[in-house]
C-alpha cells in the first residue's frame, strides 16, 4: 500500500522534464556553429551524452514502474482474503468504525452531533482498488438498519483517466423523511462552497457527496492509505481525557505524599525541640539543687 499522506489517486508515471542548455538542444545548432570556442563545443557534446544517458534511465524507470504495478496488483489479490476476514471480526465489535474515525486526528473533524449519531450504525469500512490500481479505488461504508437513511452500503469512487484527470462519484443517499441528513448537509455544503477551495468539510455527510476537487480529496486518501491498512491502531488509541485524568491523579498523589513528608519533618523537628527544652529544664533543676 502507499505510504501515509501519499496522493489519494495512484499517480501516472511521468517522464521528468529534460533540461537542455541552448544552443546545443536545438537540432543542427552544433554543426551550424563552427566558430564556437573549443571549450564550448566540448561542453555541448558532454551535455548531449548526459541527455542520452538520462533517456536510458527514464526507460529503465518506466520498465520498473510497470513491474512494480504488476507486483502491487498481485499483492492486492493475495491480501483480499485477509481483508475480508478482518472485516468479519471488526463487524462484531460495536462502534468499531466510528471509534476508529473519531480517534483519527484528521477524520475526527467529520463528526458533528447528528453525523456522529448516524455513524454509530456503521458496521465496517472497506477499500477496494480497481484491477488497474492506477485508475482509482472505491470506499464502501456498510451500515445497519438506522433511522437516518435506507441504504445498507454507501460507496464513493475515485477515478483517474489516462489523461490524468480526476473525478469521483458516490451512492445517492436515500434519506428517511424525519432524519434528512442530506438536506442540512447540502445547505452546509453550499455555504462551504463560498469558502476557500481546500477548506476541510464540516461532516461526513458534506464530504461524501462532494465531488468538487477529487484530485485533492485528502480524506479519501487518509481512509485508503492510513486507516484501511491497519484500523486497529486507531481503534486502540487511548482516550486523551483518561490519560490527563491519570496524570492529574498521579500529581495529586505526589502532592499529598509531599505534604505528608513535610508534616513528618515538622513533627521530627518539634520532637527534637521538645527534647532540647526538657534537657535544659533538667539542667537548671540540677544546678538549683547543688546551690
Amino acid at each position: 500500500m502507499a505510504p501515509k499522506h501519499q496522493s489519494s489517486l495512484p499517480p501516472q508515471a511521468k517522464k521528468p522534464k529534460k533540461v537542455r542548455l541552448t544552443p546545443a538542444s536545438r537540432a543542427g545548432e552544433t554543426s551550424a556553429s563552427p566558430n564556437l570556442p573549443k571549450e564550448e563545443k566540448e561542453q555541448q557534446e558532454e551535455i548531449e551524452h548526459i541527455d542520452e544517458v538520462q533517456n536510458e534511465i527514464d526507460r529503465c524507470n518506466e520498465q520498473a514502474n510497470a513491474k512494480i504495478l504488476k507486483v502491487e496488483q498481485k499483492n492486492n489479490k493475495l491480501r483480499q482474503p485477509f481483508f475480508q476476514k478482518r472485516s468479519e471480526w471488526t463487524s462484531k465489535i460495536r462502534n468499531f468504525g466510528v471509534t476508529t474515525f473519531v480517534n483519527h486526528p484528521q477524520l475526527s473533524v467529520l463528526f458533528v452531533q447528528e453525523g456522529e449519531e448516524a455513524l454509530h450504525y456503521l458496521i465496517r469500512v472497506e477499500v477496494r482498488e480497481f484491477e488497474n490500481i492506477k485508475s482509482g479505488y472505491r470506499i464502501d461504508f456498510c451500515f445497519n438498519e438506522n433511522p437516518y437513511f435506507e441504504n445498507k452500503v454507501l460507496s464513493k469512487e475515485f477515478h483517474l483517466n489516462e489523461s490524468g484527470d480526476s473525478s469521483s462519484k458516490c451512492t445517492e443517499i436515500k434519506s428517511k423523511s424525519r432524519k434528512d441528513l442530506m438536506k442540512s448537509s447540502s445547505q452546509t455544503q453550499n455555504k462551504a462552497s463560498r469558502k476557500t477551495q481546500h477548506e476541510e468539510p464540516e461532516s461526513f455527510f458534506t464530504w461524501f457527496p462532494d465531488h468538487s476537487d477529487a484530485a485533492a480529496d485528502e480524506l479519501g486518501e487518509v481512509i485508503k492509505d492510513d486507516i484501511w491498512p491497519n484500523p486497529l491502531q486507531y481503534y486502540l488509541v487511548p482516550d486523551v481525557d483518561d490519560e490527563e485524568g491519570e496524570e492529574e491523579d498521579d500529581d495529586d498523589v505526589k502532592e499529598e505524599e509531599g505534604l505528608e513528608d513535610i508534616d513528618e519533618e515538622r513533627d521530627e523537628d518539634k520532637g527534637e525541640e521538645d527534647e532540647d527544652y526538657e534537657e535544659e529544664e533538667k539542667g537548671e533543676e540540677d544546678e538549683g539543687e547543688d546551690d
